[in-house]
């Protein structure tokens, strides 16, 4: 029953494959991601209960990254009948060389373990960090940094405590004990790390699927539903039965399109929409010196919370609210606000 389901499923990735040519990424090598994919999968435990095409999609966001399930930089974990897609460390700092509008030269997290030194501090204004790392430690991991280092010489670096990582584990997280924190937990340490710290670098996706896969690929996109016990209710006492008029029936309120909705309306490819965005964002890199001394605004992520959204992209932003958008920066550019 096994290999009938993955024989279906590798039609099925097959045929997505081909569908979404104009999203995969370039030099993308479908015979040796097929040949990995399909090597992984038969090791996923109850492959035969999961549904095909839920597996084909969720095995295709690693296809949009060029991500490699084989080599581990990314997983599908099992959860229930799906499969569900999540980055790992070395899969996030292969992104981030990647896709960073400010070409890096190394990126990296290292967990800091009891019988470590590190000291983070700013001197005339720069930040630097020392850390020696004791050779072979096991001891107990105290906290973790990461740091991204720019080609320019400039460096983004960020740090957490051992009891912040396992807060948001516990908060955010939404497989708070599932595989990866239980198997590899200082992996997991790291990436969390590494998320954060990616928050102000600026990541230019070539299409709409690469984005919307990277944001799937975090820890916190993974849905853990509980379970409750049914707890019979005692019987409720019969009243005396009363008449009353029906209450007049109201048509529903049509529902508003989304955003995306509101894209596909004019006509535009995908690849249309994600050259428009790619636009806005150049114009926001031009003029952020004024954003951030005007407005404090540093990123695209500063960007879309000023005007009420969750991020930079067609999901949330309608075609009327780009142009707000773009008459914004360009009052900015024009130094008239």
């Amino acid at each position: 029953m096994a290999e009938n389901k993955l024989t279906i499923i590798h039609t099925n990735l097959q045929k997505l494959l081909k569908s979404k040519m104009a999203a995969l990424p370039r030099g993308f090598n479908e015979t040796r991601f097929m040949q990995n994919a399909m090597a992984v999968l038969q090791d996923t435990k109850d492959i035969e209960k999961m549904e095909p095409k839920s597996v084909a999609r969720t095995m295709l966001k690693g296809a949009f990254l060029g991500l490699d399930f084989f080599n581990k930089e990314c997983y599908a974990i099992p959860y229930g009948n799906k499969l569900n897609f999540q980055t790992d460390y070395k899969g996030e700092i292969k992104l981030a060389k990647k896709y960073s509008l400010k070409k890096i030269a190394d990126i990296y997290a290292k967990l800091v373990r009891s019988e470590d030194e590190f000291v983070e501090y700013i001197e005339h204004g720069k930040q630097y960090i020392d850390f020696k790392a004791k050779s072979f430690s096991d001891s107990d991991i105290i906290g973790v940094f990461a740091v991204c280092l720019y080609e320019d010489g400039s460096m983004l670096y960020e740090t957490m405590s051992a009891e912040e990582v396992d807060h948001i584990r516990i908060t955010y997280s939404k497989m708070p004990n599932g595989k990866m924190w239980k198997d590899s937990k200082g992996e997991a340490t790291k990436k969390t790390c590494l998320r954060r710290l990616c928050k102000p670098i600026e990541l230019e996706f070539d299409n709409i699927e690469q984005a919307q896969a990277y944001d799937d690929g975090g820890d916190a996109e993974f849905v853990e539903e509980a379970e409750y016990e049914a707890i019979p209710m005692p019987a409720a006492k019969e009243e005396p039965k009363q008449t009353k008029p029906l209450p007049e029936l109201k048509p529903e309120p049509e529902k508003e399109p989304s955003a995306l909705d509101q894209w596909s309306k004019l006509g535009l490819s995908e690849k249309d929409i994600t050259e428009k965005f790619k636009i806005l964002r150049q114009v926001r890199v031009e003029v952020t010196d004024d954003l951030a001394s005007k407005h404090e605004i540093k990123n695209d992520g500063d960007l879309a919370a000023y005007f009420g959204f969750k991020a930079l992209t067609p999901s949330e932003i309608s075609k009327t609210d780009y142009d707000k958008i773009m008459y914004f920066l360009d009052k900015v550019k024009k130094g008239e606000i």
